[in-house]
């Protein structure tokens, strides 16, 4: 299934968080240190879940749960582990929590030292989702957007204007170059309303070529 959907105006592809995040918690002297970082791609995702492993071999657990949906067109992929607590109790919930919470490209390790008193499925459950639920309240988010690259050949007398004004309707700026006319590059979310405004700047001497496709972070 597709994570693109639309909000505001904007085509929003992914949701994700800025960068890893680490947080830890105690429940009845079990301690639960929580991992969540960015993964675009399963490999990724297990690189990270791995790394984990590593850093605390002494944990009696290490149980995930990962979300990737690199792009629009590829298909989503959603994983869960327990890591040998009772099926369902660790990995689902923390699954649960990612999508909860719209993240994609996501992963999230919990590393368990047990402290010596039973916890039960239902406090197992809790504890697994609620230390990913607190890493992540640490989390900044942001949506990844698809946006269209234009070029606009301009008279250089017309360059500065231009751009100081597409710039003022939240027009990405790429960069320009010079020749025999000026070619300038910017990335916009609805190539039409830009050419139109384009179109008002330059009397309609000016269309816009669409050249190609980026995606941009952007704080939520």
């Amino acid at each position: 299934m597709s994570a693109a959907r639309h909000r505001k105006g904007r085509v929003i592809i992914v949701r994700t968080i800025a960068g890893r995040v680490e947080c830890e918690t105690e429940i009845k002297k079990s301690r639960f240190v929580a991992v969540v970082d960015r993964a675009a791609t399963e490999a990724q995702a297990r690189a990270v879940i791995e790394a984990a492993r590593k850093a605390d071999p002494a944990a009696g657990h290490h149980c995930s749960a990962f979300i990737v949906d690199a792009s629009a067109t590829d298909p989503r992929i959603e994983r869960s582990n327990d890591d040998g607590e009772p099926s369902g109790t660790a990995g689902m919930p923390m699954l649960e929590v990612l999508r909860g919470h719209r993240a994609t490209n996501v992963v999230a390790v919990v590393s368990r030292y047990f402290g010596g008193t039973k916890l039960g499925t239902g406090g197992l459950a809790r504890a697994y989702g609620g230390a990913v639920t607190e890493a992540l309240s640490h989390a900044r988010f942001l949506t990844r957007e698809r946006r269209e690259v234009l070029t606009l050949e301009l008279d250089h007398v017309d360059v500065g204007r231009v751009e100081s004004e597409l710039r003022g309707h939240g027009v990405v700026v790429l960069g320009t170059s010079y020749a025999a006319v000026a070619v300038l590059t910017v990335a916009v979310v609805d190539p039409d309303s830009t050419a139109a405004l384009v179109a008002s700047l330059t009397a309609g001497r000016v269309e816009p070529v669409r050249s190609g496709v980026m995606y941009a972070e952007v704080p939520e």
